[in-house]
């Protein structure tokens, strides 16, 4: 599922930092966000979809916050997807589809699962001078 960002009708982008605040900050965000949009909190989508954000999250703050003192989050939603992506300041591309052929552990590793059962996607996005990166998640409606 290949999505264009600019395309979706609702996005919304909040930058936090990388401190474990941000986790709840940003899921309570996602929530009343999803909300607005028509994506209510008993949606089937709702619970995997703030089980990933979370997990990106922790790891932006375990892993990039020494190089990245803040971790922004983009919230997007069209009539068939939404969309999570969240960028830290961290040169270091972590291999998404590798979580789930064993060679990857942990929470990134619920990430891809979590993903993949909902039929969604992931990419890694390098940032331009290679000083970054955002993971970005699809997942249909």
């Amino acid at each position: 599922m290949s999505v264009q960002l600019a395309a979706l009708p609702h996005r919304h982008v909040l930058t936090l930092p990388a401190e474990p605040a941000a986790v709840r900050i940003a899921r309570e965000t996602a929530e009343q966000a999803w909300t607005e949009w028509g994506v209510g909190p008993r949606h089937p989508v709702v619970d995997p979809a703030l089980l990933i954000l979370a997990e990106l999250i922790t790891n932006s703050v375990r892993h990039a916050a020494t190089l990245s003192p803040t971790v922004t989050v983009i919230y997007a939603a069209g009539p068939d997807c939404l969309v999570l992506g969240v960028h830290d300041r961290h040169p270091y591309q972590p291999l998404l589809y590798g979580a789930v052929t064993g060679t990857g552990k942990g929470g990134l590793a619920a990430v891809m699962e979590l993903t993949l059962a909902r039929g969604g996607t992931a990419v890694v996005r390098g940032d331009a001078d290679g000083g970054g990166k955002g993971i970005w998640i699809t997942l249909p409606l």
